[in-house]
């Protein structure tokens, strides 16, 4: 879903030129600056080396839900794929700034109680040890999913049509927590074109860079 998000902002930003989209699916969009790479094998990005060069900023908004999975399967996704594609990118573009969507709550120390969240945490850290230009990790929490944009995961799917009507009221209550999938795809252009004042972005630092 914010993958979706993002990649309608690139097409539609006049000062992008390309848009490189990896992932496990085609994304079904058709744009003169959009390529695609759906690899056979998603943990071994190294034969696309040469495609994966050039680039100034990758947004990383792959990732799955952590319910009913043990913590190696979750581990498994959460950090093996994000820091091996991390490590085969910060090698071919060294000047790259790097987005990742990790979730609000997250636990930087990796040491508490939450699963999910403490994985989140390994892989924050392991991110930001990399050597790209700058790295920053991005924590949204409540997310209204806009122009018809959808979660690939069906019980989110399910969740987002009960809770769509009350999107009105907990933005009026919670203005700096209630991100849409426009604001959070703006504000991970802004910040890969520029910088942001933080390393580590909570709801309300995305949401004022966004807005």
């Amino acid at each position: 879903m914010v993958g979706q998000g993002v990649l309608r902002e690139c097409l539609l930003d006049p000062e992008i030129e390309s848009v490189l989209a990896i992932g496990r699916t085609e994304t079904g969009s058709t744009d003169d600056k959009l390529h695609e790479i759906v690899p056979a094998d998603l943990y071994d990005l190294t034969p696309y080396e040469d495609e994966l060069a050039g680039y100034e900023a990758c947004f990383f908004c792959l990732g799955i839900s952590s319910a009913g999975m043990s913590e190696a399967d979750y581990r498994h996704v959460t950090y093996d794929l994000t820091v091996g594609a991390a490590k085969v990118l910060v090698k071919r573009n060294p000047n790259m700034t790097f987005i990742y969507i990790s979730g609000a709550g997250t636990d930087s120390s990796a040491k508490g109680r939450s699963m999910w969240a403490r994985v989140k945490g390994e892989t924050e850290n392991a991110l930001l040890k990399l050597p790209f230009k700058a790295a920053y990790m991005f924590r949204p929490g409540i997310i209204q999913p806009l122009h018809g944009i959808k979660s690939k995961t069906k019980s989110y799917r399910v969740l987002y049509t009960m809770v769509s009507p009350l999107f009105p009221l907990l933005k009026k209550a919670f203005p700096s927590h209630v991100l849409t999938t426009e604001t959070l795809g703006r504000a991970m252009i802004r910040v890969g074109k520029s910088f942001a004042p933080r390393r580590i972005l909570e709801s309300k630092d995305i949401s004022a860079i966004g807005a």
